[in-house]
C-alpha cells in the first residue's frame, strides 16, 4: 500500500504535495500579497458579471430570424461577451492554487446555465420533436396502466419502459397533468446532475483539484451531441457514468487509498448499488447496455483490475441477456437481420451518420465539419496525453476512451452510432485532454493564458453543434396549436401525414391516429415526392374516407428541417401547399401564421348526388 500510494501522489496528483508545502505553516507563506489579492478578485468577479450579462443578453432575441445556423445567428454580442468572460474567469481561477472548490463548482454550474438554460428561457414551448414524443409516451402509459398499446413504431418503448415508468410515477405522485411542464428543463437539470458522477470518476484517479475541475470543464465544453433532452438515452447515460465512476473508485489505480482495497473485492453495499444501476440501465434503453458491457470488458483487460471489473461485467452481461431474451425479445429477434448485416458492413455504420450532405443548407455543412473537427480534436488530444502523460495509463481512462468503438460495428442506430460512440467516450477523453492541458507545477498563469484560447475554441465548436439546428428544433405556439387541433378534434382512425417529424405534440393520442412521415419513406417514394409533391403524396392517402379522412399538416419547423438537412428539396412544402390549395378534395380546415392543416377524402368514396 505504501509504494502504491507514493506512485499515486507522484503521478496522478503531482501538484498536490507542492501545494501543501507552499501552504504550510510559515508566516511568509500565509501572507497575502497585493498581487495575490488581485488574482483572488480576478478569479471571482467575472462569474457574477458574466451571468448578469448573459441574462441581459436574452432580452429581445428575435427567434424568427433564425436560419441555417440556428441560434448562432440571433444571439446578441452581449451573450458572447458573457461566455468569453466566463471562460476567462475560470482560467484565472485555475491559475490560483487557493481557489476553493466551491468557486470551481459555481463556474461549471454557470457554464451549464449559459449553454443549456438559454433555449429554455428563450423558447415558448418544449424544444425538440423527440422530447414531445417521449412526453406523449409517458401520458400514454398513464392512460393505459403502463403499456403503449398499438404503438407500431413506438413499440420499442414497451420493451425498454424504465424511463417512462419512472416519469409516469413522478407525474402521478406530483399531481401534474403531464411531464411537459418539467421536460422543458431537462437539459440544464440533467447536465447539472451529471456533475456528481463526473467528479466521483475523476476523483477516483487523481487528487489534483484543479485537474479534476479542468476535466469537468472540458467535458461540458465538448459535449455537442445533444443527448441531454427528455429522453431514455439521457437518463441511461447519466446512470452509465455513475456506474463507471463507482467501478473506477474501486480499481487499484484509485487515488483515494482510504477506499476498500481492490484485492479484497467489492463491499457488499457498493456492489449492490452498481447492480441496481445496471438493472435500471438495462430496462431503460437498448444501446446503453452494450456500451456498459464494452466499457467493463475494457476495464477488465489489465490483470490488476479483474477482481473488481469481472464481477460487475458478469452481472451486466447476465442482466442484458436476460432482459433481451424475455421482455425485449420481440424487438431484438425482429431486428436480428439488421444486426447481422451491420456486422458484415461496419463501415456503413460509420458513414451513415456523415453522408448525404450534398443538398444540405450551406450553414449545416459548416456545422457538420465543425462537429467532426471538435470530435477529432478531442480524440487527438487524448491520444497525445496517452503518450505525454504516462501516469494516465494506470487510471483506466484510455481504455474507456476506446471502449465504445467496437459498438460501431454492431449497428448504425439510425445513422447516429458514431455520435453515440463519441458521447460515451467523452467523459474519459475529457480527463485525458485535461491531463495534457492543465499542468500547474511551473508558471501557472502563463499556462492559464495559453489554455484560454483552446477552451474558447472548444466552446465555439460545441455551440455550432448544439445551437446550429435550432430553427428546426424550436417550435412556436402556433405550431403547437395546429398539432393540438388534429390530435384533439379529428375523428379516431384519421390518417395524419407530415413531411418530417418536427411537429410538437402530434404523438398525443397516437393510438387513435395512424401516422405517416414522408421523409422516412424509401428512396423511390422520396423521389416521387421530390419530383411532384402531390403525386408522391397520393398513394399514402388514397384510402381516406368520409368517416376516416386524411389530414396533412404543414408547418414552419418542417420546412426548416427540409432546408437544413436536404432530405427533400427545400421548396417541397411550398409546392405541396400550393398544389393542395388548387386541387379538388383538399380543404384547409385550420390555418395560422406558422402552420396549415388540410383535410382530404378520396373523391371516389364520396356519395354522388
Amino acid at each position: 500500500m505504501g509504494r502504491r500510494s507514493t506512485l499515486t501522489n507522484d503521478r496522478t496528483a503531482p501538484h498536490s504535495s507542492v501545494a501543501a508545502r507552499l501552504s504550510g505553516g510559515s508566516t511568509a507563506a500565509r501572507t497575502v500579497s497585493p498581487r495575490s489579492r488581485t488574482l483572488h478578485w480576478a478569479a471571482r468577479v467575472p462569474l457574477p458579471v458574466a451571468l448578469l450579462l448573459w441574462l441581459l443578453s436574452l432580452r429581445g432575441v428575435r427567434l424568427d430570424r433564425m436560419d441555417d445556423l440556428g441560434l448562432l445567428q440571433v444571439l446578441p454580442v452581449l451573450f458572447w461577451v458573457a461566455l468569453g468572460l466566463l471562460v476567462t474567469g475560470f482560467c484565472v481561477a485555475l491559475s490560483d492554487r487557493r481557489t476553493p472548490g466551491g468557486w470551481f463548482a459555481a463556474y461549471v454550474l454557470g457554464l451549464i446555465a449559459v449553454l443549456h438554460a438559454t433555449p429554455c428561457l428563450l423558447y415558448p414551448t418544449l424544444r425538440y420533436g423527440w422530447a414531445w414524443k417521449h412526453v406523449a409516451v409517458v401520458d400514454a402509459m398513464i392512460r393505459n396502466d403502463g403499456r403503449v398499446p398499438g404503438a407500431e413504431q413506438l413499440d420499442v418503448y414497451d420493451q425498454w419502459p424504465g424511463f417512462f415508468h419512472l416519469n409516469a410515477l413522478v407525474v402521478q405522485a406530483t399531481g401534474l397533468e403531464s411531464a411537459l411542464g418539467y421536460a422543458v428543463w431537462a437539459p440544464p437539470v440533467l447536465n447539472a446532475l451529471m456533475l456528481a458522477p463526473l467528479l466521483l470518476a475523476y476523483r477516483a484517479v487523481t487528487r489534483d483539484r484543479r485537474l479534476i475541475w479542468g476535466a469537468v470543464w472540458v467535458y461540458y465544453s465538448c459535449s455537442w451531441v445533444g443527448q441531454d433532452y427528455f429522453a431514455p438515452q439521457a437518463f441511461a447515460f447519466l446512470l452509465f457514468v455513475t456506474m463507471i465512476a463507482l467501478v473506477l473508485r474501486q480499481l487499484p489505480s484509485a487515488a483515494d487509498r482510504s477506499a476498500q482495497p481492490a484485492a479484497a473485492g467489492w463491499p457488499l453495499g457498493r456492489l449492490a448499488a452498481v447492480v441496481l444501476i445496471q438493472a435500471a440501465i438495462v430496462c431503460s434503453h437498448p444501446l446503453t447496455p452494450l456500451m456498459m458491457v464494452t466499457a467493463l470488458v475494457a476495464l477488465s483487460i489489465p490483470r490488476r483490475n479483474r477482481r473488481v471489473a469481472v464481477p460487475v461485467l458478469c452481472s451486466a452481461v447476465l442482466l442484458t441477456v436476460l432482459w433481451d431474451t424475455t421482455v425485449a425479445r420481440p424487438y431484438v429477434f425482429g431486428h436480428l437481420g439488421e444486426f447481422v448485416n451491420a456486422l458484415t458492413e461496419p463501415d456503413s455504420n460509420v458513414a451513415s451518420g456523415l453522408a448525404a450532405l450534398g443538398d444540405a443548407a450551406p450553414g449545416q455543412i459548416l456545422v457538420s465539419w465543425i462537429d467532426r473537427g471538435l470530435s477529432a480534436a478531442v480524440f487527438l488530444l487524448a491520444a497525445v496525453a496517452f503518450v505525454a502523460r504516462p501516469w494516465t495509463r494506470r487510471t483506466g481512462m484510455p481504455l474507456l476512451v476506446l471502449a465504445p468503438l467496437p459498438v460501431l460495428a454492431a449497428n448504425a442506430y439510425g445513422g447516429e452510432m458514431i455520435f453515440r460512440a463519441y458521447l460515451f467516450a467523452l467523459p474519459a477523453a475529457a480527463f485525458m485532454v485535461a491531463a495534457l492541458l492543465f499542468r500547474w507545477d511551473r508558471r501557472p498563469r502563463l499556462r492559464a493564458l495559453a489554455v484560454w484560447p483552446v477552451l474558447l475554441a472548444m466552446l465555439g465548436g460545441l455551440l455550432f453543434g448544439y445551437y446550429g439546428k435550432e430553427s428546426a428544433n424550436s417550435f412556436t405556439k402556433d405550431e403547437v396549436a395546429a398539432a393540438h387541433f388534429i390530435t384533439a378534434t379529428t375523428p379516431p382512425g384519421s390518417l395524419i401525414v407530415t413531411l418530417t417529424s418536427d411537429v410538437p405534440g402530434l404523438d398525443t393520442n397516437y393510438d387513435l391516429h395512424p401516422r405517416i412521415q414522408l421523409n422516412e419513406q424509401d428512396t423511390d417514394d422520396l423521389r416521387a415526392v421530390a419530383e411532384n409533391p402531390l403525386r408522391g403524396l397520393e398513394p399514402f392517402i388514397e384510402g381516406a374516407t368520409v368517416l376516416e379522412p386524411a389530414y396533412i399538416l404543414l408547418s414552419r419547423a418542417q420546412e426548416a428541417e427540409l432546408y437544413l438537412n436536404g432530405t427533400l428539396p427545400a421548396d417541397t412544402m411550398r409546392r405541396l401547399s400550393q398544389q393542395m390549395s388548387e386541387t379538388w378534395g383538399f380543404v384547409p380546415v385550420y390555418r395560422n401564421e406558422d402552420a396549415v392543416v388540410y383535410r382530404y377524402q378520396n373523391p371516389d368514396h364520396w356519395e354522388q348526388p
